[in-house]
């Protein structure tokens, strides 16, 4: 017997038709022998729409009340999912994020999981029930009702699954896995067996949609197996764990992420002295603006220039602020770029594998693709280019590094 954790997304449970097929995925593996915990979104476009009435109201709505709010779609869904099971034969019980007692801190729209009392539901499991869990939400100290902010289903069902041991997290989406990079842009993509967690994190952060970054820290930080599968198809999908294959076997890059949601930013003439760079993007930072590649130069008169990355919905007041510092560091010029894209190439088989950057750089100059930035970690090389050029690059590297599926 396992005991298994699966995650329905929205898309999954769109419909009665869904949440009923549903129910038929979660029958199937219960009577396999297995105790099964189903987290699930809301419908797919109910928060948006809960969203939009609140909206309605107030512009600006209470945080608080807003959480009150968005998390009733997923009480409509685990209700509805335990009346399809039952319908065909499966003892099931639903919870809310309160009810299980997924306590959390007390940041509205982005709380934090601090501990999960997995009591109820071995309870529940140990008598032969399915557990049905709404993700995305649970409670603070002082009970009020909490959300977890984007990927927060995906959170839950890996944090549920830390709490009770799980053999196993099935993250059930409209992919059947894990893809060299999307096909949609390559054609020629191919399903991976199996990745990293490591490999998966930089996929996530570098653009791949596939699972949020949050859940994937939190798997990895308690071991616990990911597999992401399709909800509308059958098969092995792929499993995300912290086992590495012989890396003399590995192949050396796993995957191709892309970023289109990036913009530029360059400040020169400054002064090149201690403290200058801090004085940069410290200010942003402290605007709450995320920074991604950043890259310094000094000129030969000891002036300096950065250039740093934000996400493109950030650049209008990225670029207010950086005039504005440099007016007090006087410096000569201020400039914005929004059509640029980042690509990059990841795999723990770099580690042991001399001149991968090079090949890199070697495939993007046949193609005339001019690299504006790089920046580099263990397992990762991104470079960021201009937008127009981003699927060639993505299909050259595809290609280049052996990644294409066979004829």
């Amino acid at each position: 017997m396992s005991l298994i954790v699966q995650k329905y997304g929205g898309t999954s449970v769109g419909s009665i038709e869904r949440i009923q097929a549903v129910a038929a995925r979660v029958a199937q593996s219960h009577k396999q022998g297995d105790q099964v915990v189903v987290a699930v979104s809301a419908m797919s476009g109910e928060t948006n729409r809960l969203i939009g009435l609140a909206k309605e109201i107030e512009p600006q709505p209470a945080a608080r009340e807003m959480d009150v709010l968005v998390s009733t779609g997923e009480q409509v869904t685990i209700a509805l999912l335990c009346m399809a099971l039952h319908k065909i034969g499966i003892d099931a019980k639903s919870y809310t994020g309160s009810q299980v007692r997924i306590l959390t801190d007390n940041s509205h729209g982005k709380a934090r999981i601090k501990e999960i009392d997995g009591h109820k539901m071995q309870d529940d499991l140990d008598a032969g029930r399915v557990v049905v869990v709404a993700g995305f939400q649970g409670s603070d100290e002082n009970g009020n009702i909490t959300t977890l902010g984007r990927g927060g289903s995906d959170t839950t069902a890996v944090a549920l699954a830390a709490a009770l041991n799980a053999d196993e997290c099935q993250i059930y989406t409209d992919v059947d896995g894990v893809y060299t990079t999307d096909p949609r842009v390559v054609s020629t993509a191919q399903r991976l067996e199996k990745i990293t967690f490591e490999e998966m994190l930089e996929m996530a952060s570098q653009g791949s949609k596939v699972l949020q970054i949050r859940s994937v820290e939190f798997a990895g930080k308690y071991k616990v197996p990911l597999r992401v599968k399709s909800s509308f198809e059958d098969g092995p999908g792929t499993l995300i764990s912290l086992e590495e294959d012989d890396l003399m076997e590995k192949a050396v890059v796993s995957g191709i992420a892309f970023n289109r949601d990036e913009a530029k930013l360059t400040i020169r003439g400054i002064p090149d002295q201690p403290g200058v760079a801090y004085k940069v993007l410290g200010a942003i930072s402290d605007a709450n603006i995320e920074i991604d590649v950043i890259v310094q130069n000094v000129a030969k008169d000891n002036s300096a220039t950065i250039t740093f990355t934000v996400h493109r919905n950030d650049l209008s007041a990225a670029h207010k602020l950086l005039n504005q510092i440099a007016k007090d560091l006087g410096a000569i010029e201020v400039e914005a770029d929004d059509a640029i894209a980042k690509v990059s190439i990841v795999g723990v088989g770099m580690r042991s594998h001399a001149g991968v950057a090079a090949k890199m750089f070697e495939v993007l100059a046949a193609e005339n693709i001019n690299i504006q930035l790089i920046t580099t970690s263990e397992i990762k090389i991104a470079v960021v280019v201009e937008e127009r050029y981003l699927e060639l690059a993505v299909r050259a590297l595809h290609t280049g590094f052996g990644l294409d599926a066979p004829d």
